[in-house]
């Protein structure tokens, strides 16, 4: 029988391996991929009709950039004997990353299929908080291999999250409860645009969702 000492040295072996680590460099790329996307939105929401199929476009190729990485990282879960934290969490991790490059480009193909003209000013407001999470998200992703300095992260997309919640509010109000001066909308122009707020804020929710995976992760391994 190989002794404590034994045991804890083949331990730190499985630790150390390159498999493990591939992990982090994966959800790095992950995260980054998605702060593209993110830009691209943001300058998608700004743009005339005319240039949004372009940028359209760039977002659905980025998305399957990202649905290549989110394959190389089951391929790994499935492949390797040891995982740096548990299973469940490196599969929630990655899905709530791929839902967030899901939901964004859902927002922006629609944008286009639409054919809408002029967006409702808090659509950038939206955009612009999925994009300051997005660069959150993909700052704090190297940061899981020592798990530290992680709080602030984690706090900051939750608050990011209550702000776009409100932005998404505040958009519903005007679409279904227009001012007196407000220009009146079609019912189907209506129904288009909430549509396109609300994916946008299924994309800030599955943000939330990665924050609240690391804050699990972090608080397992500590």
């Amino acid at each position: 029988m190989p002794s404590a000492v034994t045991g804890t040295k083949l331990h730190m072996a499985f630790r150390l391996t390159p498999h493990e680590r591939g992990f982090y460099p994966l959800f790095t790329r992950a995260a980054e991929n998605i702060v593209a996307a993110a830009e691209e939105l943001t300058k998608l929401v700004a743009a005339e009709p005319s240039g949004r199929p372009v940028l359209a476009a760039r977002v659905k190729d980025l998305e399957h950039t990202g649905d290549d990485l989110t394959h190389e990282i089951m391929v790994k879960l499935n492949s390797v004997f040891v995982t740096p934290f548990d299973r469940e969490d490196i599969y929630r991790l990655a899905s709530s990353l791929d839902d967030v490059l899901d939901a964004i480009e859902e927002a922006a193909d629609r944008i286009v299929l639409y054919r809408l003209d002029a967006l409702p000013a808090g659509i950038s407001v939206q955009a612009d908080v999925l994009l300051r999470a997005a660069r959150a998200t993909a700052s704090a992703m190297p940061g899981l291999e020592k798990l530290d300095s992680l709080r602030e992260y984690w706090v900051h997309v939750n608050s990011l999250e209550d702000e776009g919640d409100e932005a998404y509010r505040e958009l519903l109000r005007d679409l279904l409860a227009p001012t007196n001066d407000a220009s009146p909308l079609d019912v189907l122009t209506v129904l288009k645009i909430k549509e396109i707020v609300e994916t946008l804020e299924e994309a800030a929710d599955a943000f939330e969702t990665v924050a609240n995976t690391v804050e699990s992760i972090a608080v397992k391994e500590a």
